[in-house]
Protein backbone atom coordinates (compact mmCIF):
# COMPACT_ATOMS: atom_id res chain seq x y z
CA UNK A 1 0.00 0.00 0.00
CA UNK A 2 2.82 2.60 0.69
CA UNK A 3 5.10 1.78 -2.33
CA UNK A 4 1.52 1.97 -4.10
CA UNK A 5 0.75 5.65 -2.78
CA UNK A 6 4.30 6.46 -3.43
CA UNK A 7 3.80 5.44 -7.13
CA UNK A 8 0.56 7.85 -7.08
CA UNK A 9 2.40 10.56 -5.69
CA UNK A 10 5.54 10.24 -8.08
CA UNK A 11 3.42 9.68 -11.17
CA UNK A 12 1.04 12.55 -10.38
CA UNK A 13 4.42 14.65 -10.02
CA UNK A 14 6.08 14.01 -13.23
CA UNK A 15 2.81 13.92 -15.09
CA UNK A 16 2.53 17.48 -14.13
CA UNK A 17 6.26 18.37 -15.23
CA UNK A 18 5.88 16.48 -18.29
CA UNK A 19 2.60 17.81 -19.39
CA UNK A 20 4.06 21.35 -19.04
CA UNK A 21 6.98 20.88 -20.75
CA UNK A 22 4.99 19.25 -23.47
CA UNK A 23 2.99 21.88 -24.16
CA UNK A 24 5.69 24.76 -23.80
CA UNK A 25 7.42 22.61 -26.68
CA UNK A 26 5.28 21.91 -28.52
CA UNK A 27 3.95 25.84 -28.51
CA UNK A 28 7.35 27.10 -29.14
CA UNK A 29 7.31 24.15 -32.31
CA UNK A 30 4.41 25.54 -33.66
CA UNK A 31 5.17 29.33 -33.91
CA UNK A 32 8.28 28.60 -35.18
CA UNK A 33 6.27 26.41 -38.12
CA UNK A 34 4.24 30.03 -38.11
CA UNK A 35 1.34 28.29 -36.78
CA UNK A 36 -1.28 31.54 -34.92
CA UNK A 37 -1.31 32.58 -31.80
CA UNK A 38 -5.09 31.78 -31.50
CA UNK A 39 -4.70 28.13 -33.20
CA UNK A 40 -1.85 27.15 -30.86
CA UNK A 41 -4.16 28.09 -27.84
CA UNK A 42 -7.33 25.82 -29.16
CA UNK A 43 -5.39 22.89 -30.79
CA UNK A 44 -1.79 22.51 -29.23
CA UNK A 45 -2.52 23.93 -25.39
CA UNK A 46 -6.11 22.08 -25.87
CA UNK A 47 -4.47 19.11 -26.83
CA UNK A 48 -1.58 19.22 -23.64
CA UNK A 49 -3.23 19.93 -21.20
CA UNK A 50 -5.71 16.80 -22.41
CA UNK A 51 -2.73 14.30 -22.75
CA UNK A 52 -2.57 13.45 -19.17
CA UNK A 53 -6.25 12.17 -19.15
CA UNK A 54 -5.21 10.85 -23.12
CA UNK A 55 -2.53 8.31 -21.83
CA UNK A 56 -3.61 7.14 -18.71
CA UNK A 57 -7.01 6.31 -19.63
CA UNK A 58 -5.38 4.50 -22.60
CA UNK A 59 -3.14 2.70 -20.36
CA UNK A 60 -5.61 1.72 -18.07
CA UNK A 61 -8.29 0.40 -20.91
CA UNK A 62 -4.97 -1.63 -22.11
CA UNK A 63 -4.57 -3.11 -18.53
CA UNK A 64 -8.19 -4.22 -18.48
CA UNK A 65 -9.21 -1.16 -15.83
CA UNK A 66 -11.59 0.87 -17.97
CA UNK A 67 -13.25 2.39 -14.62
CA UNK A 68 -9.96 4.57 -13.90
CA UNK A 69 -10.35 5.61 -18.00
CA UNK A 70 -13.89 6.39 -17.87
CA UNK A 71 -13.47 7.80 -14.06
CA UNK A 72 -10.74 10.11 -15.38
CA UNK A 73 -12.19 11.36 -18.27
CA UNK A 74 -15.48 12.62 -16.79
CA UNK A 75 -14.31 13.07 -12.97
CA UNK A 76 -11.74 15.45 -14.98
CA UNK A 77 -14.11 17.72 -16.47
CA UNK A 78 -15.68 17.31 -13.05
CA UNK A 79 -12.49 19.06 -11.56
CA UNK A 80 -11.86 21.07 -14.76
CA UNK A 81 -15.15 23.19 -14.02
CA UNK A 82 -15.78 22.90 -10.15
CA UNK A 83 -12.09 23.41 -8.84
CA UNK A 84 -10.25 25.29 -11.73
CA UNK A 85 -12.36 27.51 -12.18
CA UNK A 86 -13.92 27.81 -8.68
CA UNK A 87 -10.23 28.21 -7.21
CA UNK A 88 -9.45 31.04 -10.47
CA UNK A 89 -12.91 32.83 -9.61
CA UNK A 90 -12.38 33.10 -6.18
CA UNK A 91 -8.76 34.76 -6.76
CA UNK A 92 -9.70 36.74 -9.77
CA UNK A 93 -12.80 36.93 -11.20
CA UNK A 94 -12.76 35.98 -15.00
CA UNK A 95 -13.95 38.13 -17.79
CA UNK A 96 -14.86 36.46 -20.83
CA UNK A 97 -14.39 38.06 -24.07
CA UNK A 98 -13.33 36.08 -26.95
CA UNK A 99 -15.70 35.55 -29.09
CA UNK A 100 -14.48 31.78 -29.92
CA UNK A 101 -15.16 30.89 -26.38
CA UNK A 102 -18.39 31.88 -26.93
CA UNK A 103 -19.10 29.49 -29.29
CA UNK A 104 -17.33 26.57 -28.06
CA UNK A 105 -19.64 27.06 -25.08
CA UNK A 106 -22.69 25.43 -26.53
CA UNK A 107 -20.52 22.69 -28.51
CA UNK A 108 -19.42 21.72 -25.24
CA UNK A 109 -23.36 21.70 -24.04
CA UNK A 110 -23.54 19.52 -27.00
CA UNK A 111 -20.54 16.83 -26.46
CA UNK A 112 -22.04 16.30 -23.03
CA UNK A 113 -25.35 15.61 -24.29
CA UNK A 114 -23.87 13.00 -26.98
CA UNK A 115 -21.81 11.82 -23.88
CA UNK A 116 -25.22 10.88 -22.01
CA UNK A 117 -26.71 9.57 -25.17
CA UNK A 118 -24.22 6.93 -26.11
CA UNK A 119 -24.26 5.94 -22.14
CA UNK A 120 -27.40 5.43 -21.50
CA UNK A 121 -27.63 1.61 -22.70
CA UNK A 122 -25.25 1.09 -20.57
CA UNK A 123 -22.41 0.41 -22.44
CA UNK A 124 -19.63 2.08 -24.16
CA UNK A 125 -19.12 0.24 -27.99
CA UNK A 126 -16.66 0.91 -30.41
CA UNK A 127 -19.19 2.75 -32.70
CA UNK A 128 -19.66 4.89 -29.79
CA UNK A 129 -16.06 5.28 -29.83
CA UNK A 130 -15.56 5.56 -33.41
CA UNK A 131 -18.55 8.68 -33.52
CA UNK A 132 -16.94 10.53 -30.84
CA UNK A 133 -13.54 10.19 -32.72
CA UNK A 134 -15.63 11.48 -35.92
CA UNK A 135 -17.08 14.30 -33.85
CA UNK A 136 -13.47 15.30 -32.56
CA UNK A 137 -12.54 15.18 -35.97
CA UNK A 138 -14.96 17.54 -37.27
CA UNK A 139 -14.22 20.16 -34.25
CA UNK A 140 -10.31 20.11 -34.61
CA UNK A 141 -11.08 21.32 -38.82
CA UNK A 142 -13.35 24.13 -37.33
CA UNK A 143 -10.88 24.94 -34.80
CA UNK A 144 -8.16 25.19 -37.31
CA UNK A 145 -10.68 26.84 -39.63
CA UNK A 146 -11.47 29.65 -37.01
CA UNK A 147 -7.67 29.96 -36.14
CA UNK A 148 -6.88 30.20 -39.81
CA UNK A 149 -8.94 33.08 -40.08
CA UNK A 150 -6.87 35.81 -38.42
CA UNK A 151 -9.76 37.97 -37.06
CA UNK A 152 -8.67 39.62 -33.82
CA UNK A 153 -9.83 37.88 -30.73
CA UNK A 154 -8.84 38.30 -26.59
CA UNK A 155 -8.03 34.90 -27.06
CA UNK A 156 -5.76 34.94 -29.67
CA UNK A 157 -4.19 38.35 -27.72
CA UNK A 158 -3.55 36.96 -24.78
CA UNK A 159 -2.21 33.65 -26.32
CA UNK A 160 0.33 35.86 -28.31
CA UNK A 161 1.90 37.22 -25.05
CA UNK A 162 1.78 33.67 -23.16
CA UNK A 163 4.22 32.51 -26.59
CA UNK A 164 6.14 35.38 -26.65
CA UNK A 165 6.97 34.12 -23.12
CA UNK A 166 8.60 30.51 -24.22
CA UNK A 167 11.98 32.56 -25.46
CA UNK A 168 13.87 29.23 -26.83
CA UNK A 169 15.34 28.36 -29.90
CA UNK A 170 13.88 25.13 -32.16
CA UNK A 171 16.09 22.22 -31.33
CA UNK A 172 15.50 23.42 -27.26
CA UNK A 173 11.81 23.40 -28.06
CA UNK A 174 11.98 20.36 -29.99
CA UNK A 175 13.94 18.53 -27.17
CA UNK A 176 11.01 19.44 -24.68
CA UNK A 177 8.38 18.15 -26.81
CA UNK A 178 9.61 14.80 -27.18
CA UNK A 179 11.08 13.97 -23.25
CA UNK A 180 7.80 15.72 -22.53
CA UNK A 181 5.88 12.34 -24.24
CA UNK A 182 8.30 10.00 -22.62
CA UNK A 183 8.19 11.21 -19.12
CA UNK A 184 4.24 11.54 -19.46
CA UNK A 185 3.66 7.97 -21.02
CA UNK A 186 6.32 6.67 -18.22
CA UNK A 187 4.93 8.85 -14.99
CA UNK A 188 1.23 7.47 -16.11
CA UNK A 189 1.84 4.20 -16.34
CA UNK A 190 3.16 4.51 -13.15
CA UNK A 191 -0.09 5.89 -11.73
CA UNK A 192 -1.86 3.64 -12.80
CA UNK A 193 -0.24 0.71 -11.38
CA UNK A 194 -0.53 2.44 -8.06
CA UNK A 195 -4.16 3.41 -8.70
CA UNK A 196 -5.06 -0.16 -9.17
CA UNK A 197 -3.03 -1.42 -6.33
CA UNK A 198 -4.65 1.14 -4.03
CA UNK A 199 -8.33 0.42 -5.10
CA UNK A 200 -7.40 -3.32 -4.78
CA UNK A 201 -6.23 -2.64 -0.89
CA UNK A 202 -9.12 -0.20 -0.11
CA UNK A 203 -11.59 -2.47 -1.32
CA UNK A 204 -12.99 -0.06 -3.94
CA UNK A 205 -13.54 0.26 -7.54
CA UNK A 206 -11.35 1.53 -9.72
CA UNK A 207 -14.24 4.10 -10.74
CA UNK A 208 -14.19 5.78 -7.88
CA UNK A 209 -10.14 5.75 -7.98
CA UNK A 210 -10.16 7.53 -11.03
CA UNK A 211 -13.10 10.36 -10.41
CA UNK A 212 -11.24 11.75 -7.02
CA UNK A 213 -7.31 10.79 -6.84
CA UNK A 214 -6.28 10.31 -11.07
CA UNK A 215 -9.17 13.00 -12.09
CA UNK A 216 -8.09 15.61 -9.67
CA UNK A 217 -4.51 14.81 -10.43
CA UNK A 218 -4.48 14.77 -14.11
CA UNK A 219 -6.50 17.84 -14.28
CA UNK A 220 -3.36 19.92 -12.08
CA UNK A 221 -1.74 20.66 -16.00
CA UNK A 222 -5.64 22.71 -16.44
CA UNK A 223 -5.40 24.21 -12.62
CA UNK A 224 -1.24 25.69 -12.83
CA UNK A 225 -1.97 27.14 -16.70
CA UNK A 226 -5.42 29.00 -15.63
CA UNK A 227 -4.05 30.72 -12.17
CA UNK A 228 -0.78 31.54 -14.14
CA UNK A 229 -3.35 32.74 -17.14
CA UNK A 230 -5.53 35.03 -14.46
CA UNK A 231 -2.51 36.29 -12.60
CA UNK A 232 -1.26 37.71 -16.08
CA UNK A 233 -4.40 38.80 -17.04
CA UNK A 234 -5.08 36.54 -19.36
CA UNK A 235 -8.75 35.58 -18.46
CA UNK A 236 -9.59 34.18 -21.63
CA UNK A 237 -6.56 31.71 -21.20
CA UNK A 238 -7.86 30.32 -17.78
CA UNK A 239 -11.62 29.69 -19.57
CA UNK A 240 -9.83 28.40 -22.88
CA UNK A 241 -8.01 25.77 -20.58
CA UNK A 242 -11.02 24.49 -19.31
CA UNK A 243 -13.78 24.43 -22.60
CA UNK A 244 -10.53 22.96 -24.65
CA UNK A 245 -9.67 20.29 -22.05
CA UNK A 246 -13.38 19.11 -21.25
CA UNK A 247 -14.09 18.91 -25.17
CA UNK A 248 -10.68 16.71 -25.25
CA UNK A 249 -11.41 14.94 -22.77
CA UNK A 250 -15.57 14.01 -23.70
CA UNK A 251 -14.37 13.02 -27.37
CA UNK A 252 -10.99 11.62 -27.60
CA UNK A 253 -9.93 10.73 -23.90
CA UNK A 254 -13.42 8.70 -24.03
CA UNK A 255 -13.34 7.67 -27.43
CA UNK A 256 -9.87 6.20 -27.33
CA UNK A 257 -10.66 4.15 -24.25
CA UNK A 258 -13.75 2.70 -26.22
CA UNK A 259 -11.67 1.79 -29.20
CA UNK A 260 -9.10 -0.31 -27.06
CA UNK A 261 -11.49 -2.05 -24.92
CA UNK A 262 -15.24 -1.32 -25.41
CA UNK A 263 -16.94 -1.95 -21.70
CA UNK A 264 -20.09 -1.96 -20.36
CA UNK A 265 -20.59 1.00 -18.22
CA UNK A 266 -21.86 0.96 -14.64
CA UNK A 267 -25.18 2.55 -14.08
CA UNK A 268 -23.91 5.18 -11.30
CA UNK A 269 -21.88 6.63 -14.28
CA UNK A 270 -24.68 8.28 -15.91
CA UNK A 271 -26.73 9.09 -12.68
CA UNK A 272 -24.43 9.96 -10.85
CA UNK A 273 -21.05 11.41 -12.75
CA UNK A 274 -22.65 12.21 -16.20
CA UNK A 275 -25.76 14.24 -14.29
CA UNK A 276 -23.21 15.98 -12.62
CA UNK A 277 -21.15 17.41 -15.52
CA UNK A 278 -23.50 18.00 -17.08
CA UNK A 279 -25.29 20.53 -14.48
CA UNK A 280 -21.79 22.10 -14.13
CA UNK A 281 -21.31 22.41 -17.67
CA UNK A 282 -25.07 24.15 -17.87
CA UNK A 283 -24.31 26.58 -14.90
CA UNK A 284 -20.68 27.13 -16.60
CA UNK A 285 -22.79 28.30 -19.78
CA UNK A 286 -25.13 30.66 -17.89
CA UNK A 287 -22.26 31.41 -15.81
CA UNK A 288 -19.49 32.76 -19.17
CA UNK A 289 -21.51 32.97 -21.88
CA UNK A 290 -23.07 36.97 -21.22
CA UNK A 291 -26.10 36.72 -22.85
CA UNK A 292 -25.88 40.78 -23.16
CA UNK A 293 -22.22 41.41 -23.36
CA UNK A 294 -18.64 39.44 -22.25
CA UNK A 295 -19.44 36.68 -19.89
CA UNK A 296 -17.96 36.24 -16.74
CA UNK A 297 -17.76 34.57 -13.35
CA UNK A 298 -17.93 36.32 -10.28
CA UNK A 299 -16.15 35.48 -6.83
CA UNK A 300 -19.88 34.59 -5.60
CA UNK A 301 -20.27 32.38 -8.48
CA UNK A 302 -16.73 30.19 -7.88
CA UNK A 303 -17.60 29.83 -4.62
CA UNK A 304 -20.71 27.88 -5.48
CA UNK A 305 -18.51 26.07 -8.18
CA UNK A 306 -15.93 25.00 -5.49
CA UNK A 307 -18.86 24.36 -3.11
CA UNK A 308 -20.23 22.06 -5.63
CA UNK A 309 -16.97 20.25 -6.23
CA UNK A 310 -16.49 19.70 -2.15
CA UNK A 311 -19.87 18.03 -1.65
CA UNK A 312 -19.57 15.55 -4.80
CA UNK A 313 -15.82 14.50 -3.66
CA UNK A 314 -16.71 14.18 -0.34
CA UNK A 315 -20.12 12.44 -1.48
CA UNK A 316 -17.74 9.73 -3.11
CA UNK A 317 -15.09 9.59 -0.61
CA UNK A 318 -17.93 8.87 1.96
CA UNK A 319 -19.08 5.39 -0.54
CA UNK A 320 -15.25 4.52 0.36
CA UNK A 321 -15.24 4.82 4.01
CA UNK A 322 -19.10 3.80 4.48
CA UNK A 323 -19.71 1.59 1.91
CA UNK A 324 -22.89 0.91 1.12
Amino acid sequence: MTLALTAVIVGLIFLVWSADKFIEGAAVTAKYFGMSPLLIGMVIVGFGTSAPEMVVSALASLQGNPGIALGNAYGSNISNIALILGVTALLSPIAVNSQVLRKEMPVLLAVTALAAIQLADGHLSRWDAIVLMIVFVVLMGWSIYQGMQGSPDAMGVDMQQEVDNYAMPLNKAIFWLITGIVVLVVSSRILVWGAVDIATALGVSDLIIGLTIIAVGTSLPELASSLMAVKKGEHDIALGNVIGSNLFNTLTVVGIAGLISPTNVPPEILSRDIAVMAGLTVILFIFAYGFRGPGRINRIEGALLLTAFVAYTSYLVSMVILPQ
